[in-house]
């Protein structure tokens, strides 16, 4: 980063603005959210229509207001389904549901779980093997396969992790599908991020709360490499992380996108599927967490996004970016090759050493020609100013 302050401040104005005019301010994020927030309501009341108790959830970057029309996002919908209950403890067991013991032990790997199936006429566990979505473990347990929520998915739709993905059709957006099931309580893994606080004091009591209130789900994908991968189940936090995403101002989320363009630019198109969006925005909670929340400005932004780029560089030197709810869960866990993982390192080693220039070759919204034209602009405007023609003001 150059340690000049006028030189950062002018390119993180000049980046703010630039973004601005892409649709990246407050207005335009609100408008985002209350229309995909209005999508859910009209999606699940559409489905409760032909399934009863059936929920739906739309998650990621374009219920966030974190993606731009040249980013692309896919739509991430979560399914539920009333009839099913995860539970934590023996006393939250529910008559008239098919209730699942979430099980968390030594041999399950952080942040995921296996289910236990329970009798629907008593608090105890099922005995008896029902179909091949079924199966008995070596301590006698009957658990359910994270295979079981691929039922009712045809072949126009390819599973991806846990979702179902479909790809768009002609003037429609790619959507990801996931189906999960609901745990009301506040996961175990979880609790000890409650009673954490980071420099920043941020996330707030009030909103770590609200996040505790949502509850979690648990979706159909096992450990990569873990030898319970076919009936592990990964407890999942989006509607607290979502919750996380709706209180970040313009800054922070404009650091997002920012590094959702290098990442689509630098990275994904020589090393896919190494690093994603998820921990793009899992960096970055934890950089917000560590840092003064009135650092976070647009007289900043540059500075900012290095500090983020450096975090991720060291996630991907060391293997390890812990999940920011659930902190034993390491993202990068057999994540990279040896050559992925120095290809990633020297690009994002030349991106932050570049002092914002790596930002003009990004072609995703024109960011690098809008870029280049703002400057460009200012100079003249500059050089006429010199000459008493008309005078520059922020």
């Amino acid at each position: 980063m150059s340690e000049n302050p006028d030189y950062t401040r002018n390119v993180s104005l000049r980046l703010s603005k630039v973004l601005y005019e892409i649709g990246m301010n407050e207005r335009m994020v609100i408008k985002c959210r209350r229309l995909q927030l209005l999508n859910e309501i009209l999606c699940t009341i559409t489905q409760q229509l032909s399934y009863a108790g059936v929920n739906v959830y739309y998650l990621g970057s374009r219920v966030e207001g974190t993606t731009t029309p040249g980013i692309y996002s896919d739509e991430d919908l979560l399914f539920t389904h009333a009839g099913y209950s995860v539970i934590q403890d023996w006393g939250e067991w529910e008559p008239g549901k098919q209730n699942l013991l979430m099980i968390q032990d030594d041999t399950v790997s952080p942040g995921y779980c296996l289910l236990q199936i329970l009798r629907n006429n008593a608090p105890l566990p099922e005995e008896n093997v029902f179909d091949q979505y079924t199966c008995r473990d070596r301590k006698g347990r009957v658990l359910v396969k994270n295979t079981m929520l691929n039922i009712g998915f045809d072949a126009e739709y390819v599973r991806h992790g846990p979702a179902q993905l479909m790809n768009g059709r002609p003037g429609f957006v790619s959507a990801d599908f996931v189906p999960a099931l609901t745990c009301q309580q506040w996961p175990t893994q979880a609790r000890q991020w409650m009673n954490q606080q980071g420099e920043g004091q941020w996330p707030t009591y009030n909103m770590k709360q609200y996040c505790k209130d949502t509850g979690c789900f648990v979706v159909a994908v096992g450990g990569k490499g873990s030898v319970n991968e076919e009936f592990e189940w990964r407890i999942s936090t989006s509607l607290a992380e979502r919750n996380l995403m709706f209180n970040l101002n313009i800054t922070h989320i404009r650091c997002y996108v920012l590094m959702k363009m290098i990442l689509k630019t630098f990275i994904t198109t020589q090393c896919p599927d190494s690093i994603s969006s998820y921990m793009c925005k899992t960096v970055l909670l934890h950089c917000i967490k560590s840092a003064n929340n009135t650092d976070w400005n647009k007289n900043t932004l540059l500075i900012c996004l290095n500090y983020c780029l450096t975090l991720l560089y060291n996630c991907v030197l060391n293997d390890y970016c812990p999940h920011f709810i659930i902190p034993e869960n390491n993202l990068m866990a057999r994540r990279f090759t040896p050559v992925t993982k120095q290809s990633i390192l020297e690009r994002l080693c030349y991106i932050i050493n570049s002092n914002g220039s790596a930002l003009l070759e990004i072609e995703c919204d024109q960011l690098g020609f809008r870029i280049r034209n703002t400057f460009l602009r200012l100079v003249e405007i500059a050089s006429e100013d010199s000459k008493g023609y008309c005078q520059w003001s922020q």
